[in-house]
C-alpha cells in the first residue's frame, strides 16, 4: 500500500507563500514602459543593475532603486550613481510614483515637461540640468519637497506654484534664475524652508510676507528695496550679497518710524555678514552738546501737540471702525490661497474658446455621480467627474439634421459620420454620430467619462465640445461648427484657385496655432492628452484661416480593433510615427512626429502618401527628409502654388523644425512647447520685403510687396 503524500512542513509552506507574490509579480505596463524609456535615456546600463528593455518586471525582479506597492512603482531612488544622459519623455506614466531621487548624478538637458503627477518628493539636485521649470509643476499638488539646487537652470522662476500648498521645503539655490519672485510663491502656505541663494534674481521679497518660513536664504542675488518687517523676523534669515536698504522698511504714512535698530537686531544664522544695522545712542555722550532751556521747552510743547494729534486720530479711527465693522466683516484680509487654480493664460484661453449655447434650450446637463473606479492594487484611483457639457435628446438632434440625412454629412472618421446641424434659432453645430459597431453598448460609462474630460478642454485652437447625447443606445457628440473646411481639403482638393491660395503667412499661422493646441494637450492637461490621430483632415479652419484641432480626447474611446485598422489607421498611415507602425506604442512624441508631417504638407503641398507619384516620392517623409537642410533642394520642394512668395530664411527655419519633429527616434523629438517657441521665433525674426534684382543672391525668393508677417499670433 503506497504511503500517503507527506504534507508540507510549516516552514516550507511559509517560504512557499512568501515567494508566491514575487513569482506572480506583474508590474503595471505603463510603469514598465516609462522605466524602459528612462533606462534607455540615461545611458547607464552598468550602474542600473537589474534594469533592462523588453519583457522586464521591475517589481518582481527588484530593479535597483525601484520600490513597489503591489504592481505599482511608488519610489525611485538613484542618487550618486554617476548617471549620465537625460530623463526620457515618459515619466508622466508613473502615476503612482511618490518619491523620485536622482540627485548627485550627471543628468543633463532640460527637466522633462511632463513629470509624475502624484509625487510628494522630487530631488534632482546637483546635476547638469538646464532650461526652466516646466508648466507641469503647477499640477503636482501633493508635492511637499522639491530640490533642484546646483544645476544650470535659468530664466525666470515660472509662476507655477499656486496649487502647491503642501510644499514645505523648496530649494532652487545655485542656479542661474533671474527676474522677480513669482506671485504664486504667496500661495505656499506650508513653506517652512526656502533656499534661493546664488542666483541672479531681482526685485523685492514682499511676496513672501505671511508665509510660515523658519529658514530663508536669498544671499548673493540682485534683490533690492526694503526688507519687509515680517521677513526680518524669520529665525534663520541670510541675505548678504544683495542690494537691500540698510534700514527696515518704513511704516505706513501717518505713523511714527520705528527705532533704527528695531527690526534687524535679531538672530541670523549662517556664515557671512548679516547686514544688521545698529543706531548709536552715544552721540552725545561726550557732554559737549547739552540742550538749552528754550530747546527743552520747544521739545515739550512739540511733544504735547504730537500727542494730541495722535489721540485725535485714534478717536476718529475707532469711530470709523465701529461704523464699518458689520459691513466689512466678510471682506477683511485677502482671498484664500488656492481657491482659483487657473493661470491668467489658461483663463484667457477659456474665455476665448468657451462656446456657451444658452438659447437652444436642450435638456439639463446630466451629472455623473462622484465615485471611485476600480483600480489595481497600488495604482492611483481615478474619480468620475460631473459632465459640464449639455445633454441633448436624440429627437432634438434628429430634427436639426433632418434625421441624419445624407445631405447633412460633412465628414467621416473611425468612430462614425459627422453631420452639420441647423437648429431652429439659427445656431449651427457639428454632430459626430458614433456607430454602434464602433463602441459596444456596455461601454456607456467610458463614453460619459470621456465626454466629461473632453468638455473641459478649453483652448482657442481646439474645437469645443458643447454637448452630447447618450440615450436609447445612441451616442453622439455636439461640437462648435467651424465652417471653412479642413486643412487637408484646402491643400489637396480645392477646385477653385482661392482655395489653394494659402499664403506663407497663413501656413505659418496654421502651424503655430495647431502647435499651441498640442502643447495644451500634452503639457497643460494632466494627465497629458495624446491625440493619436493628428492629421491635416482634423485641422479645421475658420473664415480667418485660424486652425481648430478636432477629435481631441477621442482616443479614450477605443474603437473595435477591426474597424480601427480598416479605417483610422489606413487613413492615418502616412502620419504614423515609426515606433507606432512597428510596435503599436503611441505617446506624445508620436503626436510630435505627426505634427511634423503636417508641417511638411504645409511646406510642399503634397499628401503624406501619394501612390500617383513615382515610387521614390510616394512617401512624403522619406522623400523630403534628406533635402530639408539643402537650400537649393528646399526651394524646389516648396508648394508651387506659393509662386515663390515666401522669405527664404523663414522657409529654412520652418524646415529645421520639421526635421526635429520627424526624427525616427522618439526621445530626440522636441516637446511641443519647444516647437511653439521655435515657431514664435520664426515669426518674430521674419522680415518679408520685395527683393530687387540687385539684391538677389540666389537664395532669396520674390515676395509680394503687401505681404507682411502677422505679429499678433
Amino acid at each position: 500500500m503506497p504511503a500517503p503524500p507527506s504534507p508540507l512542513s510549516p516552514s516550507l509552506a511559509f517560504i512557499f507563500l512568501a515567494l508566491l507574490p514575487l513569482s506572480l509579480a506583474n508590474t503595471d505596463s505603463s510603469d514598465v514602459q516609462a522605466l524602459e524609456v528612462m533606462y534607455n535615456a540615461l545611458n547607464s546600463s552598468t550602474q542600473l543593475t537589474g534594469w533592462r528593455i523588453g519583457g522586464g518586471d521591475p517589481c518582481g525582479e527588484s530593479w535597483k532603486g525601484v520600490t513597489c506597492e503591489g504592481s505599482a512603482v511608488v519610489s525611485i531612488e538613484l542618487s550618486g550613481l554617476g548617471l549620465d544622459g537625460t530623463l526620457g519623455y515618459l515619466l508622466s506614466n508613473l502615476m503612482s510614483l511618490r518619491k523620485l531621487d536622482l540627485s548627485d548624478n550627471k543628468i543633463h538637458d532640460t527637466i522633462p515637461y511632463q513629470l509624475p503627477p502624484n509625487l510628494t518628493s522630487l530631488n534632482l539636485a546637483r546635476n547638469n540640468l538646464s532650461g526652466n521649470l516646466p508648466y507641469s509643476f503647477s499640477a503636482m499638488v501633493s508635492l511637499n519637497y522639491l530640490n533642484l539646487s546646483s544645476n544650470a537652470l535659468s530664466m525666470t522662476v515660472g509662476d507655477v506654484f499656486a496649487s502647491l500648498s503642501d510644499l514645505g521645503i523648496l530649494d532652487l539655490s545655485f542656479n542661474n534664475f533671474s527676474g522677480d519672485l513669482p506671485p504664486s510663491f504667496g500661495a505656499l502656505t506650508n513653506l517652512s524652508s526656502l533656499f534661493l541663494q546664488k542666483n541672479q534674481m531681482t526685485g523685492s521679497l514682499s511676496v513672501l510676507v505671511g508665509l510660515p518660513l523658519d529658514t530663508l536664504n536669498v544671499a548673493n542675488n540682485n534683490f533690492s528695496g526694503w526688507i519687509p518687517r515680517e521677513i526680518s523676523s524669520i529665525h534663520h534669515f541670510i541675505y548678504d550679497g544683495n542690494s537691500f536698504e540698510n534700514t527696515p522698511a518704513p511704516l505706513p504714512p501717518g505713523l511714527t518710524s520705528p527705532p533704527p535698530n528695531g527690526s534687524h537686531n535679531h538672530h541670523h544664522s549662517g556664515s557671512g555678514s548679516h547686514n544688521t544695522t545698529e543706531a548709536s545712542d552715544n552721540e552725545n555722550s561726550d557732554g559737549h552738546t547739552g540742550l538749552t532751556v528754550g530747546a527743552v521747552v520747544g521739545i515739550v510743547l512739540g511733544s504735547v501737540v504730537v500727542a494730541a494729534i495722535v489721540l485725535l486720530a485714534l478717536f476718529f479711527f475707532i469711530q470709523k471702525r465701529k461704523g464699518k465693522k458689520t459691513g466689512a466683516r466678510n471682506f477683511s484680509g485677502s482671498l484664500p490661497h488656492g481657491v482659483i487654480n487657473v493661470t491668467p493664460q489658461m483663463q484667457e484661453q477659456r474665455v476665448k474658446s468657451a462656446a456657451v449655447v444658452t438659447d437652444l434650450k436642450p435638456r439639463p446637463a446630466e451629472n455623473v455621480s462622484v465615485e471611485r473606479l476600480p483600480a489595481k492594487s497600488g495604482s492611483v484611483r481615478h474619480m468620475k467627474s460631473p459632465i459640464t457639457s449639455t445633454s441633448y435628446t436624440v429627437a432634438s438632434l434628429q430634427s436639426a439634421t433632418n434625421s441624419f440625412s445624407q445631405e447633412f454629412i460633412i465628414g467621416e472618421g473611425s468612430l462614425g459620420r459627422v453631420y452639420k446641424a441647423d437648429f431652429p434659432n439659427g445656431k449651427e453645430m457639428a454632430i459626430k454620430k458614433i456607430d454602434n459597431s464602433a463602441l459596444s453598448l456596455q461601454e456607456e460609462d467610458n463614453f460619459l467619462e470621456a465626454v466629461s474630460n473632453m468638455s473641459r478642454l478649453r483652448h482657442p485652437n481646439i474645437v469645443t465640445l458643447t454637448g452630447y447625447c447618450a440615450e436609447h443606445g445612441q451616442r453622439l457628440l455636439v461640437y462648435e461648427y467651424i465652417g471653412n473646411g479642413n486643412l487637408h481639403d484646402m491643400l489637396h482638393f480645392s477646385e477653385d484657385s482661392s482655395g489653394k491660395d494659402l499664403s506663407w503667412n497663413a501656413r505659418v499661422r496654421i502651424a503655430l496655432g495647431t502647435a499651441r493646441a498640442l502643447e495644451y494637450l500634452h503639457e497643460v492637461c494632466l494627465p497629458s492628452v495624446v491625440h493619436r490621430n493628428f492629421k491635416s483632415a482634423n485641422i479645421l479652419l475658420d473664415e480667418e484661416l485660424n486652425p481648430h484641432l478636432s477629435d481631441c480626447g477621442l482616443a479614450a474611446l477605443t474603437p473595435n480593433t477591426e474597424r480601427q485598422v480598416s479605417t483610422q489607421m489606413v487613413g492615418s498611415f502616412g502620419y504614423s510615427a515609426p515606433e507606432f507602425a512597428l510596435s503599436g506604442v503611441y505617446t506624445v512624441k508620436s503626436d510630435v512626429y505627426s505634427f511634423g508631417v503636417v508641417m511638411l504638407e504645409l511646406l510642399t503641398g503634397r499628401k503624406p502618401l501619394d501612390s500617383s507619384r513615382i515610387r521614390s516620392e510616394q512617401s512624403l517623409v522619406r522623400w523630403a527628409t534628406p533635402q530639408l537642410h539643402d537650400i537649393d533642394a528646399l526651394a524646389k520642394m516648396v508648394d508651387p502654388t506659393l509662386n515663390g512668395m515666401y522669405p527664404a530664411k523663414s522657409l529654412s527655419r520652418f524646415a529645421d523644425i520639421i526635421a526635429l519633429c520627424v526624427q525616427p527616434e522618439p526621445e530626440f523629438r522636441p516637446p511641443m512647447s519647444e516647437v511653439v517657441q521655435a515657431l514664435v521665433r520664426l515669426v518674430q525674426r521674419a522680415s518679408v520685403v520685395k527683393r530687387r534684382p540687385s539684391d538677389d543672391s540666389g537664395t532669396g525668393h520674390k515676395t509680394p510687396e503687401h505681404e507682411a508677417i502677422d505679429m499678433s499670433f
